[in-house]
């Protein structure tokens, strides 16, 4: 049976564009060798990266009624996203991306049409009912759903992006409700492994705290001590790195739901997020869950175990527990 998940937060169009590099030299006008056009968006993309991996998932977005949003809810129909969650607006959000040869991106997400609107709490709660796990995306209007998710009892999952402070006003809302928490490594005070000690020691909420490590893979560390470290795999090469945390987030989300297991959830995560670099565009291609498990018997990933609470970091384990979750109520 496929776990139920609501995603909530922005769905765009946007606008991918090839450049010589970073910095890049002005130049009047270029003709790159390509140029790529598509809907993606957090919430689009963990939305259909999970859909995709076999889940039954709730689209909670807002949608303009203007030229891109009619390429949005074109786009939407086609990746089975549309439903009562896709709530109409006068404008679309809109984003551009540069991608350089070495797959390095530099994403422009314009999101002021969808900043200051108020998505309709009850379209929400309907979408919560019966739902196993609620990933809010750290965009403004999903701040005041929060509240709701948790009254509905429903385990909450946030992916915070760039953070460098663990009491981060701005992030702080998710940060206190959620029970799995991603980031990237990028602007960090401190090592990953410190991080998530940080994480843990501030916020007694969350059950699972993961770092995204680029080009190195992805740190986990889990609320009884353990620690996972899985390093990074890219079986087709690495072309665009946009939107790698949204893939390795969603995917790590669908493999701990499918087997409450972290280690094989994070690798399956981490081979999945490396494959999707691979493409101009990693946004609008996803594995199934099937042909994910055979790529990973073709392309295993090295994994190492220890502990994120004692100086022993790295020291093999035998056992992996698993950390229960705020469970949702019984489905009706």
């Amino acid at each position: 049976m496929s776990n139920r998940i609501v995603v909530a937060g922005v769905t765009s169009l946007y606008m991918a564009v090839p450049v010589a590099g970073f910095p890049f030299p002005y130049t009047p006008q270029s003709f790159p060798d390509w140029l790529r056009a598509e809907v993606s968006g957090a919430a689009c993309h963990i939305a259909d990266t999970l859909r995709t991996l076999g889940d039954d998932v709730r689209l909670c977005t807002f949608v303009g009624d203007d030229v891109a949003g009619a390429a949005i809810r074109a786009s939407l129909g086609e990746r089975g996203l549309s439903g009562p969650g896709v709530v109409r607006a006068p404008r679309s959000s809109l984003g551009v991306v540069l991608v350089a040869p070495d797959g390095r991106r530099a994403g422009h997400p314009y999101l002021a049409a969808v900043n200051m609107l108020e998505y309709p709490v009850e379209a929400f709660r309907r979408a919560l009912r019966g739902a196993d796990l609620a990933v809010l995306t750290n965009t403004a209007f999903v701040r005041p759903l929060l509240r709701h998710a948790r009254d509905e009892g429903v385990p909450v999952a946030v992916d915070v992006h760039v953070i460098s402070e663990v009491d981060d006003s701005y992030n702080r809302p998710w940060l206190e409700v959620a029970d799995i928490v991603f980031c990237s490594h990028e602007r960090l005070p401190c090592s990953p492994r410190e991080w998530v000690a940080r994480i843990f020691d501030r916020y007694p909420g969350c059950a699972i705290a993961a770092v995204g490590l680029g080009g190195k893979g992805c740190l986990m560390g889990l609320r009884d001590g353990t620690l996972i470290e899985v390093a990074a795999v890219a079986p087709r090469g690495v072309v665009s790195t946009s939107g790698a945390g949204d893939a390795l987030f969603a995917s790590f989300l669908h493999g701990w739901l499918a087997t409450r297991n972290p280690v094989t959830a994070l690798q399956h995560a981490v081979l999945h997020a490396g494959w999707k670099v691979g493409d101009t565009f990693p946004g609008v291609v996803s594995l199934t869950g099937e042909e994910l498990v055979r790529l990973g018997r073709s392309h295993p990933v090295a994994t190492v175990l220890g502990r994120w609470d004692t100086e022993a970091a790295g020291d093999a384990l035998s056992v992996v527990t698993v950390p229960a979750l705020r469970r949702a109520p019984e489905r009706p």
